[in-house]
């Protein structure tokens, strides 16, 4: 425990970095399972419409001790088919296919008769196809505009290499979001078109946050430089983490406590599309701003000259210094060989006219040896108590 908590330490002081700009393979491996997943939700699912879309009647009414099954034998049995029922607080809200003024009345009776209550607590609402083809059309319109304005605000602010990373990112968000919305039958409301620019400004905001980081951070990089432009935008994203996992994970609390919470205990149906859509684009958009848009860019502006030439430069420098180290290395064995080589003569046999069985430490008969005899009085220590000298 101690030790997860030192390194989860280190990561959050920066001093340990994940090589995320050196795997681009594994995020684009992922981010195309998602969006292949996506894709076929949308095409086999498709997006659930609501009735401010595609046209429709509304039924809103208040019956606590109701079940769902009970409202919709009510609706289905005054005429209407196409009855989607959600309990929005103490309160119904049934969509159902357009109807005429006359089965719009039916319906009513029939909710009052078989629920017990007045037809005058029913209330209606009529939404014409027109008015949601419009709705869609201006939708449309809003986002074409956003996306303009971001590439216009990026390529002046950073450069087009950034604005185009970005737009991929914004893109891959939408797909996957919408795909989620497509396999989990949620209804698409004008709410939820506020959820999707909310995620989209959210994103964005990630995204440039690591792109300004990386912008300071490469800016000195030159030909004598001794990082590549990879490693210093990994760097620039590593000081960037955990600052967006922080502000990410602050952001989805309170949409997973209004998604989950709220609309289970609570019955807060009519924030179930935009907790949804805020809920799923967060976290991929914290994704794809770390994953996704980052090693895009790095991957596009290693292809600039200036960087192909840094990246050649420190290939060389690291070659010649691998070329060096070789080289110290072999020399310093060839010097530790010569240094163990036994000195000239020491392993010579010894002469043939020396006794076989004569002490390793014997004296060669070539040697002559002399005898030292000292000659005139000896000095030695004289003997006896000082007083016994004195005497005499």
């Amino acid at each position: 425990m101690l030790g997860l908590r030192a390194v989860l330490a280190r990561v959050y002081r920066g001093e340990i970095s994940a090589d995320i700009v050196g795997k681009p393979r594994l995020w684009y491996s992922i981010s195309g399972l998602l969006l292949a997943l996506s894709i076929a939700g949308l095409l086999l699912q498709g997006l659930n419409f609501g009735v401010e879309f595609k046209g429709g009647s509304v039924f809103t009414f208040s019956k606590p001790g109701a079940s769902i099954e009970q409202v919709r034998e009510a609706v289905t049995s005054g005429g209407a088919h196409q009855a989607i029922v959600q309990k929005a607080g103490g309160g119904w809200r049934v969509t159902t296919e357009s109807l005429s003024s006359s089965e719009v009345t039916e319906v009513k009776s029939s909710i009052a008769e078989d629920l017990g209550i007045q037809a005058a607590q029913v209330s209606t609402q009529v939404v014409g196809a027109s008015w949601g083809g419009e709705i869609s059309e201006k939708a449309w319109r809003a986002l074409l505009v956003f996306m303009i304005l971001i590439i216009g605000y990026l390529s002046v602010a950073f450069e087009w290499r950034m604005a185009l990373a970005a737009v991929v990112a914004l893109v891959h968000d939408l797909l996957i979001t919408a795909g989620i919305y497509a396999w989990s039958g949620f209804e698409v409301t004008p709410a939820t078109l506020l959820g999707f620019l909310t995620i989209l400004g959210y994103s964005l905001y990630d995204a440039v946050v690591v792109f300004d980081m990386i912008k300071e951070v490469t800016r000195p990089l030159g030909p004598t430089s001794k990082v590549t432009y990879s490693q210093a935008a990994n760097q620039a994203l590593s000081s960037t983490l955990v600052r967006s996992l922080n502000t990410s994970l602050v952001a989805i609390l309170p949409v997973a406590a209004i998604l989950f919470i709220g609309t289970t205990l609570f019955g807060a149906g009519t924030l179930k599309d935009l907790s949804l859509a805020l809920f799923v684009g967060m976290i991929v958009g914290t994704y794809s701003s770390i994953c996704v848009a980052t090693p895009l860019l790095v991957q596009l502006k290693e292809r600039e000259p200036k960087h192909r030439e840094l990246r050649a430069n420190i290939a060389r420098r690291e070659s010649s210094a691998k070329r060096k180290a070789k080289t110290a290395k072999a020399g310093a064995m060839l010097t530790k060989a010569a240094d163990d080589r036994p000195e000239p003569g020491a392993d010579e046999p010894p002469p043939d006219d020396a006794p076989k069985d004569a002490p390793e430490n014997a004296i060669p008969a070539s040697v002559t040896v002399r005898k030292v005899v000292q000659r005139g009085p000896r000095q030695q220590p004289k003997r006896g108590t000082r007083q016994q000298r004195r005497g005499k």
